[in-house]
């Protein structure tokens, strides 16, 4: 399909993170972009800022008259959305152009010279360090971003049509409709089995978009792929070295395989965000970005929005947002929040994800929740799926070995918290808990 044809563009789903970054991008490219989202976020404020039109009903009849132009409109869908959605029957019934996200983002890219950073873990971290280097080090590329950039505060680095970075998501298979150059896997643990059904297809699919590289292939020492790898505290082709932290700032060296560049600073907490910057390393170095540029880009690097994102940070009181929705993550989070304050008391409020994930990684969830010294657990958050019975929050309440533990409500989340002491409170999840947040903040900032 050659995307100049389509004036109109029109997104299903369109205040999704990743659906968002296409959005953008259209929308400064000159296209005329419209939408519908169940639900009004900052994301949809923002892109409403852009002159993007959006409603939140599923209604034929709330489609711009522009967009009801076949010939002239790319209609662009998630996979989360149900087969049932009024428009999107509109639009298959009627001979639009209809594609997932991953086959527009395939088409955007296809022509460029495409950085690919995929893993079920790090890989939102990853490309957007990789995304900063580049624009720092003076690289006219575009990277899509599957979360919010804190320097630049949005999902897209906008640059040229020649060179892009884009995250690759193993959801749905997408990142096989992806033409990479360079491109690297941060992790392969099971997950979205809902999908795969068993982690040994899940990894039989990062081997087929490993093949799909055409230059270099960069990968976590450790995988089962072939590549040149990258680790910390441990050899690798690429890895850091003689690690410190000195006012909450890391501080290593880098071995290359035909370099040594040292006392490279980072702010982001937690060693596997080291790991990430050595990954972004990596690919910037093979991409031609002297290893000094690299060092000055990820000094003014600042993070991902809901990840480890500081939402309070006082001597008395933090309040931590992140993204983690899986085991792994969260034993991330809770040893970067050990490694910043061991003294301190913690509490987390996980939003657990999915019922298919839940039921799959129940033991794994009960394991890694429990290492926090409070923990107060809300409902699971649907997203795409509908009930699974007997998977409830309190059947994963009661795997929990621990013995400050609380069910609770998003209503009564907020009294919740208040009768608990804890100085340092870590809210995760990758459902509406990052909504819940906001008014977390203003509550204990004392704003409401």
């Amino acid at each position: 399909m050659n995307l100049n044809s389509k004036h109109n563009i029109y997104f299903i789903g369109i205040g999704g993170i990743g659906m968002s970054a296409l959005a953008r991008f259209f929308a400064v490219n000159g296209k005329n972009v419209a939408g519908f989202d169940r639900v009004r976020s900052e994301i949809t404020n923002s892109l409403e800022k852009l002159g993007i039109e959006i409603h939140t009903d599923d209604s034929v009849d709330m489609i711009p008259a522009e967009c009801k132009n076949s010939k002239e409109t790319l209609v662009v869908f998630t996979p989360a959305i149900p087969e049932t959605h009024k428009e999107l029957s509109y639009f298959n019934s009627n001979g639009f152009a209809v594609l997932k996200r991953s086959e527009v983002l395939g088409l955007i890219t296809k022509d460029t010279f495409c950085l690919a950073v995929a893993g079920t873990h790090g890989k939102t971290t990853t490309s957007t360090i990789l995304g900063h280097i580049l624009k720092e080090s003076g690289v006219y590329a575009t990277s899509f971003l599957g979360g919010v950039s804190e320097n630049y505060n949005s999902n897209l680095i906008l640059g040229g049509d020649e060179i892009s970075v884009v995250e690759a998501d193993e959801y749905d298979r997408s990142f096989l409709r992806l033409s990479p150059n360079i491109a690297c896997v941060t992790s392969m643990d099971a997950d979205h089995l809902d999908i795969y059904g068993e982690a040994n297809a899940l990894q039989d699919s990062f081997k087929e978009f490993a093949d799909k590289v055409s230059d270099t292939m960069i990968v976590c020492k450790g995988l089962p792929l072939q590549g040149l790898t990258y680790a910390v505290n441990a050899q690798a082709d690429y890895y850091a070295d003689n690690i410190k932290i000195k006012k909450g700032t890391y501080i290593f060296d880098v071995m290359t395989p035909t370099e040594i560049i040292t006392n490279v600073e980072f702010n982001l907490p937690g060693k596997h965000n080291v790991l990430n910057a050595v990954a972004a390393l990596a690919m910037a170095n093979n991409f031609g970005v002297s290893l000094q540029d690299i060092a000055k880009a990820l000094l003014t690097f600042k993070g991902v929005q809901r990840r480890f994102s500081y939402k309070i940070k006082t001597n008395d009181l933090v309040l931590i947002d992140d993204y983690a929705h899986h085991p792994t993550e969260i034993n991330a989070v809770y040893e970067s929040v050990k490694e910043m304050y061991p003294t301190k008391k913690n509490i987390a409020i996980f939003q657990p994800h999915l019922f298919s994930r839940t039921k799959d990684f129940a033991d794994d969830f009960a394991k890694s929740l429990s290492q926090f010294d409070g923990l107060i657990l809300l409902d699971i958050y649907p997203a795409r799926e509908k009930p699974i019975e007997g998977i409830t929050s309190k059947w994963l309440f009661d795997k929990i070995n621990m013995k400050s533990k609380k069910l609770s409500s998003k209503e009564g989340l907020i009294d919740t918290i208040k009768q608990e002491d804890a100085a340092i409170i870590v809210m995760m999840g990758a459902g509406d808990i990052g909504e819940l947040v906001i008014s977390v903040q203003k509550e204990l900032l004392g704003e409401n």
